[in-house]
């Protein structure tokens, strides 16, 4: 049999229309059975989702239960002529309330310094509206931390210290306190940010930022991790932000607490110097990176650093190995370590590297932190100069004998905008000691025009570095 092009054969022909209805049933099928399965796992997908919001639901909801118990409410008691054991009714959001955080099994709570004010004693509120007055252990002004003891005649629930060396940003936090007299509200959140500083809230800033919210009442609460230990102490907000809150760390408020329920008082370290942050101008004078360490600009006569060898000028880079990258970083470090330890301390001195051993003092006063803003740059240096003089010293309160003193600031001239008036004594010129008007000239006149000039200053007893850049010497 022929066949021609266009034409099949009867039997491929009959067989193929009798398969056809076999695969569309088969396909069909198959798309239902598809079709079953993503809606079956689309269900069970929903399910499991749902399962596991519930779950972190329930670990959220169990930790607030487990930790309001150890979060009282806290009332300075203001004589009142009243007696001792007398707890005064107080409207829920009276001014000078605050909360705290019981830490151990003696009774001892720790809350803020601003909290307890001048009180001597504090009236406590319990989670099962139970009152106790409470004792004032110690305050330590410099962290705005206060401890606290009650004694009681039961058990008091109370949490424990976790390691706030560990806390990440982002990892979720528990903020529970009283703010506006709202006992134990409990807000969730988590960590923004960590080592804030220059918040200008207490002298040794190491804050922990959170975006769970905070209001007045909180001070002094707790911020716990999701294991419920305590990894902050809650002590400020910005009045004018929101979500942004900061907690003393807990490490920080451990040591604190350890030394005031000791010895009544927090001892710290001393190094005995004059500080000032390193800006790009000076970094670029002495050497080094930017923020690669902490200017000196003065060290104390018979300190520890002056008998270890530290010199005005000397960048101080790291303190026991911990680096030490802004005055407040330095300050903290050597406020957290014991009087007459012996420290290792890293210079950089004439761009060379050195460790001095140095035995640390107990801190009388801070490090002097001069700060001066950024250089401009083409305009002369504005100054009128004068050799010091016994009567001059006497009327700008210098104890020195040499010097250049700056007798006039030219309004709107650099030195001005840098911070320099009438009475600073300039004593180095790019490292080079001046005593004198011709010294100081001699020393600038080698500076060509453009070329920045690194001043060590003298204000009173104080000490610090700044850079100007020269226009006509």
């Amino acid at each position: 049999m022929v066949y021609t092009a266009g034409t099949m054969s009867p039997v491929v022909s009959n067989r193929r229309r009798s398969v056809l209805p076999a695969v569309l049933a088969a396909l069909v099928v198959s798309a239902v059975a598809v079709r079953c399965a993503d809606v079956q796992a689309a269900e069970a997908g929903k399910t499991t989702g749902l399962q596991m919001l519930e779950e972190i639901q329930a670990v959220i909801t169990d930790l607030a239960e487990a930790t309001k118990p150890s979060v009282v409410n806290l009332f300075p008691v203001t004589p009142s002529g009243k007696g001792r054991d007398f707890l005064q009714d107080r409207t829920p959001n009276s001014p000078g309330s605050g909360s705290g955080v019981l830490v151990d099994s003696d009774g001892h709570i720790i809350t803020n310094n601003h909290v307890i004010g001048d009180a001597s004693e504090v009236e406590v509120r319990f989670s099962d509206k139970s009152k106790l007055i409470a004792q004032v252990v110690g305050k330590d002004p410099d962290t705005d931390l206060a401890v606290l003891k009650v004694t009681s005649d039961h058990p008091l629930p109370y949490a424990k210290f976790g390691d706030s060396s560990g806390v990440r940003v982002g990892q979720w936090v528990l903020a529970v306190g009283n703010p506006f007299g709202l006992d134990r509200t409990v807000t969730l959140g988590v960590v923004s940010g960590i080592g804030r500083e220059n918040v200008n809230l207490s002298r040794y800033e190491n804050f922990i930022q959170t975006d769970a919210s905070i209001n007045p009442g909180n001070s002094g609460g707790p911020l716990f991790n999701l294991r419920g230990e305590v990894i902050g102490i809650n002590t400020a907000i910005i009045n004018f932000a929101q979500g942004i809150g900061f907690a003393i760390p807990s490490n920080m408020a451990k040591q604190v607490l350890q030394q005031l329920v000791a010895q009544g008082r927090v001892v710290r370290g001393w190094l005995g110097v004059g500080i000032q942050p390193l800006t790009p101008e000076l970094a670029r004078k002495f050497g080094v990176t930017d923020n690669e360490g902490v200017l000196v600009n003065e060290v104390f006569e018979k300190d520890p650093a002056a008998v270890a060898g530290i010199k005005p000028g000397d960048i101080i880079t790291r303190i026991e190995g911990t680096v030490v990258d802004t005055p407040n970083r330095l300050s903290r470090v050597v406020a957290g370590l014991q009087p007459g330890v012996m420290t290792k301390v890293e210079v950089v001195r004439d761009k060379k590297r050195m460790v001095l051993d140095v035995a640390l003092s107990e801190r009388r006063d801070q490090a002097v932190v001069a700060s001066l803003p950024p250089s401009r740059t083409d305009v002369k240096l504005g100054l009128d100069l004068q050799d010091l003089t016994a009567a001059l010293a006497d009327k700008f309160r210098l104890r020195e004998t040499r010097g250049v003193l700056i007798t006039k600031v030219e309004p709107g001239s650099l030195a001005q905008s840098e911070g320099l008036r009438e009475g600073d004594l300039i004593k180095e010129v790019n490292r080079v000691d001046v005593g004198s008007v011709g010294e100081f000239t001699a020393a600038i006149s080698k500076v060509r025009r453009g070329e920045t000039v690194l001043l060590r200053v003298l204000r009173e007893s104080r000490a610090f570095y700044v850079v100007l850049k020269a226009g006509d010497p």
